[in-house]
């Protein structure tokens, strides 16, 4: 009887401890440097949160962030790469509304379930996006843009980030809802793509004023039109598309961070945690509202609602505007 005691006792200890060693490999975390994958390449809206953010994440986790960028296919290439990621905490990916709520109704063969495939962390943000021309451009207004597009339709070109990114899928709906065409010209990122529209070779470009804010305060380029309801605090002078001739037309990018589906609660907690208390010093909210971002708020559980009623809404636009991407 004393040995079925001990026997009992010492797996009773035994199954104890395996259930105290996720806690406490938890506890431990992180042990190395975690990985901050950007879907996008250096110099974009994605890359210069992610940037900013990991340079106080790392000393509020007691580790190093290291950004990794990964650009191509709107965000799907990296996004796709995140998301076979091991989901032990050490890989985090900068998603945006292109990767995680459009490009799944844009691309038939995506690989990855922009839902399914990861755990919502938080969201970042929300952006409004501009219409920009170069500082030599013909082009003084959205109006005149809309006017030569119809004289002479598909002369018009436009950059952007990527296929099916905020900037191409404003394009499009401008075309659909203005019954105009324009030649769409899709980069491997913001960078490129700007640097392009300062030079001339692109006619015009939408984009977040977090890239082409600085741009436009030193005169690089011209903003015609913004793409919420109404006009902005840091572009007052700037109407909004829907001023400018048509009605109706809102756009709104958006930033977030997942991690790989399956991540532990407690990790994706903590770290939703950390970079809340990051969101809230009021030098980033000053830093985030300088650049046009709208921080945000949300509790984990509101953002992975938010992202899927995203997915269900570019779905109906998609489907409506007949945007088609091979």
């Amino acid at each position: 009887m004393q040995r079925r005691s001990f026997m009992l006792s010492t797996l009773a200890s035994a199954i104890a401890g395996a259930v105290a060693l996720p806690g406490w490999a938890q506890d431990k975390w992180p042990t190395k440097p975690v990985t901050y994958i950007v879907p996008f390449p250096a110099g974009g809206t994605t890359d210069i949160l992610g940037r900013l953010i990991g340079q106080k994440l790392g000393p509020a986790l007691g580790t190093t962030i290291v950004v990794d960028n990964r650009g191509g296919a709107g965000g799907s290439v990296g996004s796709e790469v995140a998301s076979r990621a091991p989901a032990d905490g050490y890989t985090l990916l900068g998603g945006t509304i292109s990767s995680h709520a459009i490009n799944v109704s844009l691309y038939p063969r995506l690989g990855y379930d922009p839902v399914k495939s990861f755990t919502p962390v938080t969201l970042i943000g929300t952006n409004p996006v501009v219409l920009i021309v170069g500082q030599n451009s013909p082009y003084k207004s959205l109006q005149d843009v809309l006017a030569a597009a119809r004289a002479k339709p598909k002369t018009i070109s436009s950059a952007s980030a990527g296929n099916g990114t905020s900037q191409h899928l404003a394009l499009e709906l401008l075309g659909f809802k203005s019954g105009t065409q324009f030649i769409h010209v899709p980069y491997k990122g913001s960078g490129p793509a700007i640097q392009d529209v300062i030079g001339g070779q692109v006619d015009m470009m939408f984009d977040t004023t977090v890239v082409a804010g600085p741009h436009i305060q030193s005169g690089k380029v011209r903003a015609l039109a913004v793409t919420s309801a109404k006009r902005l605090e840091s572009l007052p002078s700037v109407p909004t598309v829907a001023e400018s001739g048509v009605p109706g037309f809102e756009v709104l990018s958006w930033q977030a961070i997942f991690a790989p589906a399956g991540t532990p609660r407690p990790l994706v907690e903590r770290l939703h945690a950390e970079i809340a208390k990051i969101l809230q010093q009021p030098e980033m909210q000053e830093r985030l509202k300088a650049l046009g971002m709208q921080p945000s708020a949300m509790a984990m559980d509101q953002f992975a609602s938010f992202q899927k009623a995203e997915v269900e809404k570019w779905a109906q636009v998609i489907k409506a505007a007949n945007i088609k991407l091979e």
